[in-house]
């Protein structure tokens, strides 16, 4: 296999670098489980990330197979979706039944009917270098929408001047990560691969830039009581609860409102630790 020759030792230096940075970012949501097993609730928790982070997963060990000599790849990937299903089962077992219908129903669209979907055409519509190119671009576009998911991050980090929401370390190896399959694509010249580890890189080094910057600023989590408005912000681990402008009655006796904002349950989203691996 070319991954593992000799003829290639930088190409099976970076897939080993990247097989072990994966790892432990695959491994990093651990916490957070153990305080859903130890709460024995999702607490708010989506199982979007790890849903998603599966599909990945199956949809580059595909890639791997059908372009052949790509055993690094298969290695992470086939550890990403044995962690990731262990997540999804657990999330499945504490959620309330509105999350665990809501998760079942994402499963069947992105691991069942859109893989499913993709697989099928794959085979029937093409056939030898021009499928592996095909699914290439699939997992190209795929790779590139994950990636640019921490653009909620950063905008959130410039609006409240805080880092609070965006752990440093995980930005860190996230970065390395992407460096690590950049230089494992660039070198087995794997365009697929290469290309979107390209956005994991910058986006990886914008967020560490911006950690830098706003490290010493006061965090925003705690409650701020400004004149008659009440600010609340609850977040625990990396849930961010939006606030909703509500109207606090008055007293008698005042002429003027009171207004103030204050946390629904429904607007609760949580910002869980991104395990997807685009290589």
């Amino acid at each position: 296999m070319a991954g593992l020759s000799l003829d290639h030792p930088y190409v099976f230096a970076f897939g080993m670098l990247g097989n072990l940075i994966s790892f432990m970012v695959y491994l990093a949501p651990l916490p957070t489980f153990y305080r859903v097993y130890r709460r024995k609730s999702t607490e708010g928790f989506q199982s979007v990330p790890y849903v998603v982070a599966l599909f990945s997963a199956m949809l580059w060990i595909y890639y791997a197979f059908v372009k052949t000599n790509m055993f690094l790849l298969i290695t992470i990937n086939t550890f990403g979706c044995f962690v990731e299903t262990v997540y999804i089962i657990m999330f499945l077992h504490y959620a309330p039944r509105k999350a665990k219908i809501y998760t079942l129903k994402l499963m069947l669209f992105f691991n069942v009917i859109l893989f499913g979907s993709i697989v099928l055409l794959t085979m029937l519509l093409t056939k030898g270098e021009n499928r592996a190119t095909l699914l290439g671009w699939i997992c190209v576009a795929f790779a590139v929408s994950v990636f640019a998911a921490p653009l909620s991050i950063i905008k959130l980090v410039i609006q409240t001047k805080s880092v609070e929401f965006m752990p440093f370390y995980l930005s860190f190896f996230l970065t390395l990560s992407a460096v690590s399959w950049f230089g494992y694509g660039l070198l087995s010249k794997d365009i697929y691969v290469a290309i979107p580890n390209v956005l994991g890189f910058l986006f990886g080094m914008t967020q560490m830039v911006l950690y830098m910057v706003y490290k010493n600023c006061k965090k925003v989590s705690e409650e701020k009581v400004i004149s008659d408005t009440i600010a609340v912000v609850v977040v625990p681990d990396h849930e961010i609860i939006k606030e909703k402008e509500v109207e606090i009655p008055s007293h008698e006796g005042d002429h003027e409102q009171n207004k103030g904002t204050a946390v629904t349950n429904d607007e609760e989203n949580a910002i869980t630790k991104n395990t997807t691996v685009a290589a």
